[in-house]
């Protein structure tokens, strides 16, 4: 974790509050309010209906409760594997039928494979979607109830392009499914019922904007990293094309946003009060983009550059505070005295 010399912390060992003083921040932060500390790779952050926030660690395969008391283990996948360098316990989404189904899903890597499984109290976990290729990177792994009510699973090309512009193979992909993991009803392709969307390298970002629009950051390879909006049955160029399209293509769609890598390697994504937000990695800070009334998106701003190192989730908290996450022991960063952090503020 990377701080300004004239930071100030007071927190708990474990999990506690933490202020950042207003003067270390950049003017566009209002007070920044660790959550957890002493994480590793906290990759995921979702809420029960209660307001407890739950969190996927991708290196320990635990998934965590954070409550008033502190932090405890609410499960550790046991058949979860890492695949070097992205692979593990990734994404997390509450069931939004949570108050009668005591459901959360996740998605993993095993050492076949990544899948989507469903966590039900104590009872072993249900697979809900399995065979997703899985490489020693581009593995995707977000998931998120959509406003439909359907699950959205992002999927990585596994490290093979061309499974992205395949509609047989899941990699690359975005996939619409039913809780039991059927593809929904009016998804796009009739041969290929899971698929929402594709031509992806490897998504890692799923949000929705309060009409409906959906958006989701994709990291590229050498040169540009996307935001895109999401519609159904569109083709999103990979590998084709990295960013926009040097030759134009009406096959393909092109990207909303476009950053060359060092400014981003994009995450997790959020709509939060008119914006979206969107974590970076290797950009080392938050992107805040204006969100327009027809879907399309203003000019990209940044706020926490290098305070915190790598970032990689982002949620909308049911506080009304936007809860991100750092990933600085993901063997890329360099972590501080405190491990990986959640923390929330006002955007």
């Amino acid at each position: 974790m990377r701080l300004g010399r004239s930071v100030a912390f007071v927190c708990a060992a474990v999990l506690g509050f933490c202020t950042v003083s207003a003067g270390a921040l950049p003017s566009q932060a209002a007070a920044v309010r660790t959550e957890a500390s002493n994480l590793s790779v906290p990759w995921e952050i979702d809420f029960l209906p209660d307001a407890t926030a739950l969190i996927t660690e991708r290196s320990t395969f635990r998934v965590l409760r954070l409550s008033g008391s502190g932090a405890s283990v609410l499960r550790r996948i046991q058949d979860a594997v890492g695949t070097g360098s992205t692979g593990g316990l990734l994404g997390l989404a509450v069931s939004p039928h949570y108050e009668s189904d005591k459901s959360v899903f996740v998605y993993y890597s095993t050492t076949v494979d990544n899948r989507v499984v469903r966590l039900t109290g104590d009872s072993a976990p249900v697979a809900v979607l399995a065979g997703i290729p899985r490489g020693e990177a581009h593995n995707g792994g977000r998931i998120a109830f959509g406003p439909d009510g359907y699950l959205y699973v992002a999927t990585g090309d596994a490290m093979a392009g061309p499974r992205a512009q395949d509609l047989i193979s899941l990699a690359g992909k975005i996939l619409r499914i039913t809780g039991d993991g059927r593809g929904a009803p009016d998804n796009p392709f009739p041969t290929a019922p899971l698929v929402y969307s594709y031509g992806h390298r490897d998504v890692e970002g799923l949000a929705w904007d309060d009409r409906g629009h959906m958006y989701a950051t994709e990291l590229g390879d050498e040169h540009w990293d996307e935001v895109n909006r999401i519609e159904p049955g569109r083709n999103y160029g990979w590998p084709v094309c990295e960013g926009r399209c040097a030759v134009p293509n009406s096959s393909f769609v092109d990207p909303l946003i476009q950053w060359n890598t060092e400014e981003a390697s994009p995450s997790g994504a959020a709509y939060y009060h008119g914006n979206l937000y969107v974590a970076a990695l290797k950009g080392q800070r938050m992107w805040r983009i204006p969100v327009l009334e027809d879907g399309e998106l203003g000019e990209p701003g940044s706020i926490y550059q290098n305070y915190f190192g790598r970032l990689r989730a982002v949620v909308a908290g049911p506080d009304d505070r936007l809860w991100f996450s750092t990933s600085n022991r993901d063997q890329r960063g360099v972590p501080g005295p405190q491990g990986d952090l959640v923390m929330s503020s006002t955007g």
